[in-house]
């Protein structure tokens, strides 16, 4: 783009992975006196040590079976010292439950501080995937304290901040938990050089949307197909063409990867296949070589050479892998559908589909997925359908999903409208000249186009859905539509854009009215406080409930585009599949 500002070089990252793995060595060893350790698993410990120690997270589970491996020893008459090391710390249900276990008085507890898991060069997960049904589900705010001691690290490291921007209920008390903690410790903190401008928070349930859109960049297929955990992936024999399975490492040290995470599908195969040619060519220049030469190669490229080939082919299995599963499941058709959701066309044909969807009974998830994309694109199912469609769904996948339907109305992913929603002026109107038989007909026959949903709303004030007479070109893509095949710009970036473009919330009431109005900016610092021009330009994007890999490469080409470079920090990586899964209750 013309006249585009070149984006500006990332902090090191990598300090935070050296202070947590220091504060677990000091821990482990010069504290416990840890020899070796062992992966927790659902089993029995066996082992001669006369000590055990225990690293886990604060979860009811994981304490339970802390208690089952104590209580074992208790049983055989075994002596031994207990140590349990929560993190990223305890919480008083922990205690609760040892209480309750009857082995309170057994153990010792400590805590390891280990906040923020950098998964890339700007990606940072708090590996909190919990957080999203606490949080949004249960009403627990217990974790948003964890979230503002991550983000004081960030602070201490990388800060002061120049701005900090915001939407949504928990944003707001997790900034203000985090504005206390700067408070408490201004004067702990040594004077430094920014590294991170500005801050912008944001909770998952301003944007259901998105996470419940079919992901079609790379990095988004993958994880939805292969399930990308902590930054890695495990490949298995449909990938590796073997009878093993590979663990992968997706960041940007893996080169073929790092280029096409962000493109849309179609791209791929064509990348992939130049980069088999251009790799080609550079083992084609053995030929000829002189004994010197072949020593030079031997020793300086071949070894990259080989790494590079050995990853290339792990990508080209696994996206003939995506394209035979895809392929199976009718996914252009399935896109088509979500489009017309979208777009706000063709609800009876869509809901149709979700019939069918539902009737051949493909995946409980899936079938899940395309309801509450129905429901949150119309702003809650008109009774009869969202009753005859729950009782599909029953009969299909059985009636111990009963609690899921009432997990996913009240979080507010499947709603049925209320009577008199669906009812416009016309319909109104109408009712006054005709009998109510005839109205009920007309109110079935008009539902769709007479609703205003509010992301319908917030569709036309945001142009999210472009509108082009031209195709698509999704190899030379013009807005952060592409990571949706240009059918939609997700609303979680199209508001930071629109923010970050006004550097306030000025000329955006409306839209934060349809959001429920819990937006908020501050100024943290003035810009003459020695803020370098690349401090100003790197901005810190907080996700509260999870973000998606469809959302984070339409932020990085957002970025491209403007001069920016964004850094993610979420409470985990998500999907629609992993969102559903939390919520489920059979």
């Amino acid at each position: 783009m013309a006249g585009r500002w070149d984006a500006p070089e990332l902090p090191d990252f990598d300090i935070l992975k050296r202070f947590a793995r220091d504060q677990l060595i000091y821990l482990l060893e010069q504290q416990h006196d840890v020899e070796k350790l062992y992966k927790l698993e659902n089993k029995m410990v066996q082992g001669v040590s006369d000590q055990l120690c225990f690293l886990v997270r604060p979860r009811i589970a994981s304490v339970k079976h802390v208690a089952e491996i104590v209580n074992a020893d208790k049983a055989g008459g075994r002596l031994r010292k207990y140590k349990i090391i929560f993190t990223p710390q305890k919480f008083f249900m922990c205690e609760t439950v040892l209480e309750e276990e009857g082995i309170f008085g057994d153990v010792t507890f400590d805590e390891w501080a280990f906040y923020l898991l950098p998964l890339d060069d700007d990606i940072i997960s708090m590996e909190l995937p919990e957080f999203f049904r606490d949080y949004f589900l249960e009403g627990d705010h217990r974790w948003n304290c964890t979230v503002a001691k991550a983000l004081h690290v960030l602070y201490s490291l990388f800060g002061p901040f120049i701005k900090t921007y915001g939407i949504g209920r928990c944003a707001k008390m997790t900034y203000e938990l985090w504005k206390e903690m700067v408070e408490d410790s201004e004067n702990e903190i040594k004077p430094h050089q920014a590294e991170i401008g500005r801050v912008f928070f944001l909770d998952r349930d301003v944007d259901y949307v998105t996470p419940m859109c079919s992901q079609v960049v790379y990095e988004g297929l993958v994880d939805d197909v292969f399930r990308i955990k902590c930054g890695s992936v495990d490949f298995g024999s449909e990938v590796t063409s073997s009878n093993r399975s590979v663990k992968v490492l997706l960041n940007s040290q893996d080169k073929v990867f790092k280029e096409i995470r962000n493109e849309h599908f179609s791209n791929v195969f064509g990348f992939l296949s130049q980069k088999a040619r251009r790799l080609q060519t550079q083992y084609d220049k053995r030929q000829g070589m002189d004994i010197k030469q072949m020593k030079d190669f031997v020793s300086q490229e071949l070894k990259s050479l080989k790494q590079e080939h050995r990853l290339l082919s792990l990508h080209i299995g696994a996206c003939e892998s995506i394209m035979k599963k895809k392929t199976k499941q009718d996914f252009q058709e399935l896109l088509k559908s979500e489009h017309a959701l979208l777009e706000g066309f063709e609800i009876r044909e869509s809901t149709s589909c979700v019939e069918e969807h539902i009737n051949r009974q493909i995946s409980p998830l899936e079938s899940l997925r395309l309801m509450c994309l129905l429901s949150l694109t119309e702003n809650g199912l008109i009774s009869k359908d969202y009753r005859s469609l729950k009782t599909q769904y029953l009969q299909s996948y059985g009636y111990d999903h009963i609690l899921t339907f009432a997990n996913l109305k009240q979080i507010g992913l499947l709603t049925e409208q209320q009577p008199g929603e669906t009812l416009t002026a016309v319909e109104s109107t109408m009712g006054k000249l005709v009998t109510d038989k005839a109205v009920g007909k007309l109110t079935d026959a008009f539902s769709s186009l007479a609703r205003k949903s509010h992301f319908r709303a917030l569709s036309k004030r945001l142009n999210l859905i472009p509108r082009t007479e031209e195709e698509y070109d999704l190899k030379v893509p013009r807005n952060m539509a592409y990571v949706f095949s240009g059918a939609y710009i997700p609303l979680s970036c199209k508001i930071i854009e629109q923010v970050l473009e006004r550097d306030s919330w000025a000329g955006m009431e409306e839209v934060s009215r349809l959001l429920n109005n819990n937006e908020f900016i501050t100024i943290e610092r003035s810009l003459d406080a020695g803020y370098s021009c690349n401090a100003q330009r790197i901005i810190l994007v907080v996700f509260l409930g999870g973000c998606t890999f469809s959302e984070i490469a339409a932020l990085r080409f957002l970025g491209k585009e403007k001069g920016y470079k964004f850094v993610f920090v979420t409470t985990a990586i998500t999907n629609s599949f992993r969102m559903l899964e939390s919520l489920l209750e059979s």
